[in-house]
């Protein structure tokens, strides 16, 4: 069977299926051009409707990449930001909705990042900007956002990606540790006028976000420098516990035990 009819079979389950992730025709036209098979080594998952572990990232399943663009609303033209660039799928997806030049992503671990531009670029979006960068950090050189995606779950929305938002923005992610909730979080500026007409209190932030959840998911952690796979361990004191555990552990099974009389005179060597 012809890839371009896996794909059209994929978008339209995700439609009318029991799932109804995908409402809107854009997402649906965007779904259908991309062709997920260039981000996929494997011709039988590329239009499965699963997920699965992909040199040290999570490959979103169809239903689950559909859920968070939706509820990102992203439409023709508006800055984009994805924490979290995997295998470069969502990118491109949303490339197709606000034009590739648009779109901006980011992840800590160089090797996914390095995949992900590949990706892009066999599948005709090399236009999307592709950084290595720690996500909670976001991409201020390039800052405001009208939109901002982040792929991994978080305790709570990280400040500088709030704070890259533009006015009226959208940032979407995964909330909570343990239990998650996918959360909509947009940016709480006063008009001008209720700005005169009401000061703020000493203990109010003007900046904070208002947040609207949406339901469970289940993500991996946002990572922090050190935490990627591979990275050299850069938190000095996990480090040192570790060596002084692990030599405390070798002094209980070395040499200090009683003494062995080797020459049978009962007496230890002077």
């Amino acid at each position: 069977m012809e890839l371009a009819v896996l794909r059209d079979d994929m978008v339209d389950s995700l439609e009318h299926d029991s799932k109804g992730v995908v409402s809107s025709e854009r997402l649906s036209a965007a779904m259908r051009a991309v062709p997920r098979h260039e981000f996929v080594e494997d011709d039988r998952l590329a239009y499965a409707d699963r997920s699965f572990e992909h040199r040290g990232t999570r490959v979103l399943a169809p239903s689950t990449a559909a859920r968070l663009l939706e509820a990102l609303d992203a439409d023709e033209g508006d800055s984009v930001l994805v924490v979290g660039a995997g295998v470069g799928y969502t990118a491109a997806v949303l490339a197709e909705i606000v034009g590739e030049r648009n779109v901006h992503a980011v992840d800590i671990t160089r090797n996914v990042v390095w995949e992900a531009r590949s990706n892009l670029a066999s599948a005709g979006y090399e236009g999307v900007f592709v950084d290595c960068r720690n996500g909670g950090d976001g991409l201020p050189e390039y800052a405001p956002f009208d939109r901002i995606l982040v792929e991994a779950a978080a305790a709570e929305p990280p400040r500088p990606l709030v704070e890259q938002l533009a006015p009226d923005g959208r940032l979407v992610l995964p909330v909570g540790i343990g239990q998650q909730s996918l959360t909509i979080v947009r940016s709480a500026e006063r008009s001008s006028a209720d700005s005169r007409a009401v000061e703020p209190r000493d203990d109010e932030d003007p900046a904070d976000p208002e947040t609207q959840p949406l339901g469970t998911v289940a993500f991996q952690p946002l990572l922090v420098e050190g935490e990627q796979a591979g990275s050299i361990e850069r938190n000095r004191t996990v480090r040192e516990d570790r060596e002084r555990a692990e030599r405390s552990r070798e002094r209980r099974t070395g040499w200090e035990q009683d003494w062995i009389d080797w020459d049978g005179d009962g007496g230890r060597p002077e």
